[in-house]
C-alpha cells in the first residue's frame, strides 16, 4: 500500500474515541488522557507512514499502540509489584514490607490531626521524640534515641553534631561506599571532620586507633560492613576493646551499625549480624536503617546516651532531618511487635521470610505451580535454589529457596518485559535463560496478582 493511501486511511480521533476498545480504556484513564494517547498513536502513525516504517494500518495497529501506552503510565507510578526476585530486602523494589500492624498505625494516623507534637497530659507542645526516644531504650537499653529519614541522614547529623573541625579515627578496612555513592571519607569531611584512617585494609589493631590520640581527636567511628565481608587473613577490633580506649580517653565511641537487627537470629542459623542491643553496651551511640533487618519505613535511627542525643537535638540540621507522622507511627508500630521476640519474627515480613524453613518455601512453590498449570497456559516446574537477603544486610548468607521456571514459547527477555508490564506486574529472576520466581518473597497474597498477570501476558502471546 502506497504512502498516500495509508496516510488517507489514517482514522480520526472520533473514531477510536467511539471504538469497542476505546471503552475498556476509559474505564483506566479519564477519557481527555484517552484523546490525548490516541492524538499521539495517529501522529506517530503518519511519521513512521511518511518514513517507510508502515507497509499497511492493521486493524489492531492502534490499539496495541494505545494498550502500550497505558501500560507505561500504569508503570512509571509508583504501584505495588510481586517481588519474586527472591532478594528480600531489595532496595530497588522498596526494601522492607511492613508489618499489618504497621500498615494499620499509617491508616489510623493518616487521616486525622494528630498528637505528634502535643504533649496531652501537660496540655502543651511536647517532644515529636520522645515516644519512639522511650521505646527504642525500652527495647534496646538505649537511654534515649531520636529518629531521621535514613541511616545516611543518621550518620550526617552524628558527625556533623560531635565531630565538627575534630579527628575522627576509623580504620581504613571500615572506609566503605554504600548506595548511591555514599562514602564514608567523603560523609566525614563533608561534615566538618578531619579523617584520621588507621591501620590497613584487612588488619587494623587497638594500638593503630591509641597511637593517632591526641588533643585534636574528637572521638572514634565504627562502620560495620554489612554489605560485603572480608574473609582470610583479617583483623580488626571488636566494639567492647575500642569502648575501653575510649573510655580510658574520654572520647565518644559511634557505631553506623546500618542494618538494624534488632533479635538474635542464632538459631535460624543466622547468628554473625551483630545486635543493636548488643552494640550499644559498648557503644555511645548507634546509627541503623529502619527500613532493612528492622522490618520498618525507611528512617535511620540514632539510639545511645542522653547527653549525646540532646547535642544532636539541638543541631539545626535536625530540621531538614526530621520524620512526618506517617513514619513514626510505622515505626513505633513495628518496633512494639519487638516486645516479643518470636512474635517479631511472624508477624514482620522481612524476619518471617528470612527465618522460613525451605520446606515451607517447598509447599508455597507446590501450590503456586499447580494453580499456574491449571489456570494458566505456562508450563511450571519447581528447582532448588539460593538466595540473597539484599539491603547491604548478611552479604555472606545464601539462603535455601526454591524456584519456579515459567516455560513460554516467547524468549525470556520477552517474557520478563511482559510480565513487569502487566496489570499486577512481576518482577522476576532471570537466570541460564530462564524466568523464575522465587518463592522465598512470594506472600501467598500474591498467588491471584501472580495468576491474574500470567493470564494477561499469555493472551499477549498467543495473539
Amino acid at each position: 500500500m502506497d504512502q498516500k493511501t495509508l496516510l488517507r486511511n489514517l482514522p480520526s480521533v472520533n473514531d477510536l474515541l467511539n471504538s469497542k476498545a476505546a471503552q475498556t480504556w476509559e474505564e483506566t484513564v479519564d477519557v481527555e488522557v484517552v484523546k490525548e494517547m490516541i492524538t499521539t498513536a495517529i501522529d506517530e502513525a503518519r511519521k513512521d507512514i511518511l518514513n517507510s516504517k508502515i507497509s499497511e494500518l492493521t486493524s489492531d495497529y492502534f490499539d496495541s499502540k494505545i494498550e502500550k501506552y497505558l501500560a507505561d503510565r500504569r508503570v512509571s507510578q509508583i504501584q505495588p509489584v510481586v517481588n519474586a526476585t527472591g532478594v528480600i530486602l531489595h532496595t530497588n523494589l522498596g526494601r522492607a514490607k511492613l508489618a499489618t500492624a504497621a500498615q494499620d498505625a499509617i491508616s489510623d494516623v493518616a487521616g486525622h490531626a494528630t498528637n505528634l507534637e502535643y504533649d496531652i497530659t501537660i496540655g502543651q507542645r511536647g517532644d515529636r521524640y520522645k515516644a519512639v526516644g522511650k521505646l527504642v531504650a525500652e527495647l534496646t537499653g538505649a537511654e534515649d534515641a531520636i529518629v531521621v529519614n535514613n541511616n545516611a541522614a543518621a550518620v550526617m547529623l552524628v558527625l556533623s553534631t560531635l565531630f565538627n573541625q575534630k579527628e575522627l579515627i576509623t580504620s581504613r578496612g571500615q572506609l566503605v561506599e554504600i548506595g548511591g555513592s555514599f562514602r564514608i571519607p567523603d560523609i566525614i569531611t563533608s561534615t566538618g571532620g578531619i579523617l584520621k584512617e588507621v591501620g590497613t585494609t584487612n588488619k587494623t589493631h587497638i594500638k593503630d586507633y591509641e597511637d593517632v590520640i591526641n588533643e585534636e581527636t574528637g572521638g572514634v567511628l565504627i562502620v560495620h560492613t554489612s554489605n560485603y565481608k572480608l574473609i582470610g587473613f583479617a583483623e580488626t577490633p571488636d566494639s567492647k576493646d575500642l569502648a575501653d580506649l575510649c573510655r580510658k580517653h574520654h572520647l565518644p565511641l559511634v557505631n553506623d551499625l546500618g542494618s538494624g537487627l534488632m533479635v538474635d537470629l542464632s538459631k535460624y542459623g543466622l547468628g554473625n549480624e551483630p545486635t543493636i542491643a548488643q552494640e550499644l553496651k559498648n557503644c555511645d551511640l548507634v546509627m541503623f536503617s529502619g527500613d532493612k533487618l528492622l522490618g520498618g519505613p525507611q528512617a535511620g535511627i540514632i539510639a545511645g546516651k542522653k547527653k549525646y542525643i540532646d547535642q544532636l537535638k539541638h543541631n539545626q540540621l535536625l530540621r531538614a532531618l526530621r520524620v512526618d507522622k506517617i513514619t513514626l507511627a510505622s515505626l513505633m508500630a513495628t518496633l512494639k511487635l519487638y516486645r516479643d521476640p518470636d512474635n517479631a519474627v511472624k508477624q514482620i515480613p522481612v524476619l518471617n521470610e528470612l527465618t522460613m524453613s525451605p520446606e515451607d518455601v517447598f509447599k508455597r512453590a507446590e501450590t503456586l505451580q499447580k494453580l499456574i498449570e491449571d489456570e494458566t497456559k505456562f508450563k511450571a516446574t519447581i528447582e532448588k535454589g539460593t538466595t540473597m537477603v539484599g539491603g547491604g544486610s548478611f552479604p555472606e548468607v545464601q539462603l535455601p529457596t526454591y524456584l519456579i521456571d515459567l516455560q513460554s514459547s516467547t524468549s525470556e527477555t520477552k517474557l520478563n518485559r511482559d510480565l513487569e508490564y502487566a496489570h499486577y506486574p512481576i518482577i522476576t529472576r532471570i537466570s541460564h535463560g530462564k524466568v523464575f520466581l522465587d518463592l522465598r518473597t512470594i506472600d501467598e497474597s500474591d498467588y491471584e496478582k501472580i495468576i491474574a498477570s500470567l493470564k494477561e501476558v499469555a493472551e499477549k502471546i498467543s495473539k
